[in-house]
């Protein structure tokens, strides 16, 4: 490999043996997309067997999964179904189909808000947010490709514009956070029921989900213009904001402000939203390739370090920031003052992704 940075980051991981059986959680879902991205570029089965592995751990053989609850309508709960399609199409056992049908099933009864949005949680009446577009509409996409009926590629294109056209703020692009349409929760605007502010990792999650997606997407649809075109709206704002480092802040549009900082995990997304991207022809090299060349080169330089064992840390990643309920005021100072982690499961199953597609864009 020329690129030796995603062997090195999934071997990091695996030294450390994480244990990722305990709980259905939606950071399992980005290691192991990482993994399988790694196995595509190398060919090599131990990357795949350790997602076999991680998820035999979860899936019954009737298409049940431990830990899942389906009643809590959470859609975080959808985004580690995702490995159910690569693991039926290499093994053919019909338990991770009935378990992606399980999952599917989900989502056909998801509460939404009155014009079609998914809620993020059955908990969370009248909430749009971005990080519910990665969670589950690429699973949706790939469910309607594989199995489903084409006309539903209507309602996955529906969750991105509808919720673009919710969040983004006209005068800078940027998306912000969440919206609240009944503009009754403490943390919106009450005349907008925006948040207040453009959160880096969530805009992440729309780049990211909105990439992916495209992959299964087809291209005589009517809509994918459309969400290629949202994709270059969002590239378009953020590279606005790109750090002279050639990162992004925790606070996109508030790089100035004393207690921001430089933040890895939305930067790894957005930097493999654009590769991916430019990969699929669904953004302009000519536009965006020094974006992207100038993003890749100041995360390998402002986030990772290398021990002296040659374990790779990835570090100032943001912990958690999360709008649910009443608690968190979605302010400047809040998403500021979240801890921030290394090595972090989020930002290491991006990076993986990230720099496999880098590898082949550059083979």
């Amino acid at each position: 490999m020329n690129n030796p940075w995603a062997l090195k980051v999934a071997e990091t991981f695996l030294a450390r043996k994480p244990n990722l059986t305990e709980q259905w959680t939606y950071d399992i879902g980005i290691v192991l997309k990482g993994f399988e991205s790694l196995y595509h570029l190398t060919g090599s089965e131990e990357f795949f067997d350790y997602i076999k592995a991680t998820m035999d751990a979860f899936i019954s053989e009737d298409g049940s999964i431990k830990h899942y609850n389906r009643d809590e309508y959470a859609l975080d709960n959808i985004n580690t179904g995702k490995l159910m399609f690569p693991l039926y199409k290499k093994y053919g056992d019909e338990k991770y189909k009935k378990a992606a049908e399980l999952l599917m099933d989900q989502l056909r009864n998801q509460p939404r808000s009155k014009d079609g949005v998914f809620l993020h949680k059955k908990a969370f009446t009248e909430q749009a947010f971005l990080d519910s577009l990665f969670m589950a509409a690429p699973f949706y996409a790939q469910y309607v490709q594989e199995f489903g009926d084409p006309k539903d590629f209507d309602d996955v294109a529906r969750q991105f514009l509808l919720c673009e056209s919710y969040l983004r703020d006209n005068k800078t692009g940027l998306l912000y956070h969440a919206r609240d349409l009944s503009k009754k929760v403490s943390w919106c605007n009450p005349e907008t029921g925006l948040s207040e502010s453009f959160w880096g990792r969530a805009m992440g999650w729309f780049c990211m989900g909105l990439a992916d997606t495209l992959e299964f997407f087809p291209q005589d649809h009517k809509d994918r213009q459309p969400l290629v075109d949202a994709l270059d709206r969002a590239f378009t704002a953020l590279a606005k904001v790109q750090s002279p480092e050639g990162v992004w802040y925790q606070v996109l549009d508030s790089g100035h402000k004393s207690g921001n900082y430089l933040e890895s995990s939305a930067s790894i997304m957005f930097t493999y939203a654009l590769a991916k991207a430019i990969s699929m022809d669904c953004a302009d090299k000519a536009k965006f390739g020094h974006i992207l060349d100038k993003a890749y080169n100041g995360i390998i330089k402002e986030f990772i370090t290398v021990t002296n064992q040659g374990l790779i840390n990835l570090n100032k990643v943001c912990q958690m920031a999360s709008l649910g309920g009443d608690i968190n005021d979605g302010s400047f100072v809040y998403y500021i003052s979240e801890p921030i982690v290394s090595n972090d499961r989020r930002g290491f199953g991006a990076l993986i992704r990230l720099c496999c597609v880098m590898e082949s864009m550059n083979a």
